[in-house]
């Protein structure tokens, strides 16, 4: 008996000791955002350094209290639940449990629908000040940021600059500025984890540089919440391919790379919250879809009018277009299999002044 207790007392002494050996959460991530349900259009965004609540109607955004879920151990400044006025987007700093990393994050409102005229004149420094984000904006305010790969190439280390990324600003655009993408080759690191390039992309949704590695298809998520009834897709375009084309680390002869961009329209429900790269053009909630078809290389500006071809038996609900049920993505690449990294690195799509026609008003 005395034996058995022995055993006993030292067995918690170990566990305890072990308990308190165990070392500090380094993560200062938020993981979860809550807000009052009925303003929110979807699901609240969270990605890197940011969070974007999509909201409706005409709530009162200079008294907000977002809550916050941490991960473990990692604290909140301001505190989660303090009222503050989200008129203009806000910023909070998670600090990790072991008090050594911190995380700030910008946490923004957007009321404003999706725009449906897109001139790429205006860029924004993400937090990271290391390459452009692409940004929609109205009197001043962003109304809606554009996303790319860019988050998961700086994990590469492969780029300096922000002009060395895959997606850029080009100055010499059909008017102004423009998007330029270009498919750039990821380095040893790239090479390490079989994704030897990296096309450049923009487009409407957002990007998960948590799957990035793991399931880079899945990381693009395409779409948000559309209010109307696309009827084309247009805008102007050149487009250059690179010299070598590869798959698989090797040169394919006698292959062209080919750009790539389109516009989805598409359902949502409880199960589809979004489509990625899997599924883009192919899942059954696509309702209709406007595809370039005929990639031309120029070194003109090439103008493109695309319409929206409704898939088989599909139609628009109205009821469910006015309740925020579709989302629509649109998508630009440098190289169509940019996502299965098989391309030519040095292919260059140049985008400017696209646009969405809608259905005219009943």
């Amino acid at each position: 008996m005395t034996i058995r207790l022995s055993f006993l007392l030292v067995s918690v002494l170990l566990l305890t000791s072990c308990i308190k050996d165990e070392a500090p959460n380094a993560e200062a991530d938020i993981t979860e955002c809550i807000v009052d349900n009925s303003i929110l259009k979807r699901d609240p965004i969270i990605q890197n350094d940011k969070v974007t609540l999509l909201v409706k109607g005409n709530p009162d955004l200079s008294r907000q209290a977002p809550e916050f879920t941490l991960t473990a151990g990692a604290t909140i400044e301001p505190e989660s639940g303090t009222m503050r006025n989200f008129t203009t987007p806000q910023t909070y700093t998670v600090t990790s449990e072991d008090r050594q990393w911190k995380k700030t994050y910008t946490v923004s409102f957007i009321v404003d629908e999706i725009s449906t005229i897109f001139h790429f004149e205006d860029t924004i420094v993400g937090t990271s000040k290391k390459y452009y984000i692409f940004a929609e904006k109205l009197n001043g305010a962003v109304t809606m940021e554009w996303a790319s790969g860019n988050a998961g190439f700086s994990l590469t280390g492969a780029a300096s600059t922000p002009d060395d990324f895959p997606t850029t600003q080009y100055n010499d655009g059909y008017i102004g500025k423009c998007a330029c993408l270009t498919t750039r080759s990821t380095g040893s690191f790239g090479a390490t984890f079989g994704m030897p390039l990296a096309a450049g992309n923009l487009f409407i949704g957002t990007f998960n540089v948590g799957s990035a590695l793991s399931n880079a298809l899945k990381a693009t998520q395409f779409g948000l919440p559309f209010y109307n009834i696309p009827v084309s897709f247009s805008g102007h375009y050149k487009y250059k391919a690179g010299d070598s084309y590869y798959e698989n680390g090797s040169i394919i002869e006698n292959k062209k790379d080919k750009c790539h961009f389109y516009a989805v329209l598409y359902e949502t429900d409880d199960v589809t919250k979004t489509l990625d790269g899997t599924n883009v053009l192919t899942h059954p909630n696509i309702i209709s879809a406007a595809v370039i078809g005929n990639q031309t290389e120029s070194d003109e500006w090439i103008r493109f009018d695309i319409p929206f071809v409704y898939r088989d038996g599909k139609s628009i609900d109205r009821e469910k277009l006015k309740n925020g049920k579709y989302n629509l993505a649109v998508v630009f690449t440098s190289s169509i299999d940019g996502a299965r990294f098989k391309g030519a690195t040095g292919s260059r799509l140049l985008i400017d002044e696209v646009e969405i026609t809608l259905e005219a008003d009943e």
